[in-house]
């Protein structure tokens, strides 16, 4: 754990609290066109940017008590993304979030960890429901929510552009779940 949060860990990744000696990687990541595309304004971040994202990050913790956790690669070490709960206010509800590096598309990153902070949300966290927003052309998002038992549940303007929300709660993931 770090700073009192806890650290996640799944077959492949481990998602713990962000570092300063992250920025470096962070700042790659985000600086990347294709990974930043649908994420807030659709621009790819500076290195000044990115550190403020994580600083945002660090403060969403210490304000909610959850966040979104830098994603390790267990066998490698390196940060392949930022995956985790976010609902800074005015969201329209908590969210089960996920970007990661171009370099690791196509391993199931997303998902896997996706899994590890929806099953954080609901078990530790005691939450009702949780949600996704995702701009309506990130097909490999939508594939993701829905992976994660996340059902579309309607289209609605956020920050001035349309977004899709997907959803799940409780009851519907505890049956699926087998609980």
């Amino acid at each position: 754990m770090s700073r009192g949060h806890p650290e996640l860990a799944t077959a492949r990744l481990r998602l713990r609290q962000f570092r300063e000696d992250d920025l470096d990687a962070y700042a790659r990541i985000t600086a990347d066109p294709e990974v930043m595309r649908y994420i807030g304004n659709g621009a790819p971040f500076t290195r000044d940017e990115a550190w403020h994202s994580l600083s945002y990050l660090l403060g969403h913790w210490e304000l909610r008590g959850f966040g979104l956790w830098a994603v390790e690669e267990q066998e490698s070490g390196a940060l392949v993304g930022r995956i985790g709960l976010y609902r800074p206010e005015g969201w329209p509800g908590l969210e089960v979030g996920w970007l990661v590096d171009r370099a690791h598309w196509g391993r199931g990153f997303a998902s896997e960890g996706g899994l590890a902070a929806l099953t954080h949300a609901f078990e530790a966290l005691a939450a009702e429901r949780v949600i996704s927003v995702i701009e309506p052309g990130n097909a490999a998002s939508i594939r993701v929510a829905e992976k994660l038992g996340e059902q579309f549940e309607r289209m609605t303007d956020l920050n001035d552009k349309p977004v899709c929300i997907y959803g799940v709660d409780a009851a519907q993931w505890s049956a699926r779940a087998g609980r």
